[in-house]
């Protein structure tokens, strides 16, 4: 019971995140496409992320309210926030000359160290509900073996 709980939180606060996020990108549009254009992407690159981040972050939000789909919800927020946070950590290593910032809402109030701490917690959260679908399917999933 307590791991179901934990699951649903994490999921939620992850549905939280993702709803914001994709959100707040369409809500100031031309703010989002204007920094994902400052970032140190070839123009093309830019230009699918523009299009492909607002909806790939509210698909995720919306397959984490379901049951059905909440584990591939949970799989693909793992890879977006490792994703963020590898970008994050790339950032502050001063690798890319410059720092870029393409974050909306409240979360572009956050400096680059305190970004990372967030994503840290996100990835550390996603972690854990990896593990706890991993265990939970383990545990499910015994097989049969009849005596002879």
């Amino acid at each position: 019971m307590k791991k179901k709980l934990l699951l649903d939180g994490i999921a939620a606060l992850f549905i939280l995140l993702w709803l914001y996020t994709g959100l707040s990108k369409y809500l100031d549009f031309s703010m989002f496409k204007f920094d994902i254009l400052k970032q140190p992407f070839p123009k093309w690159l830019a230009t699918i992320a523009i299009i492909l981040i607002p909806p790939i972050e509210i698909s995720v939000a919306i397959l984490l309210l379901f049951k059905r789909t909440q584990k591939m919800g949970i799989y693909i927020s793992s890879a977006l926030i490792l994703m963020f946070t590898v970008y994050t950590c790339i950032v502050l290593s001063g690798l890319l000359g410059s720092i870029p910032c393409s974050c909306g809402g409240i979360i572009r109030s956050l400096n680059w160290w305190q970004h990372l701490f967030f994503d840290l917690v996100f990835s550390l959260l996603a972690v854990i509900a990896v593990r706890l679908y991993k265990k939970k399917n383990k545990n499910q999933y015994k097989p049969y073996c009849a005596a002879a």
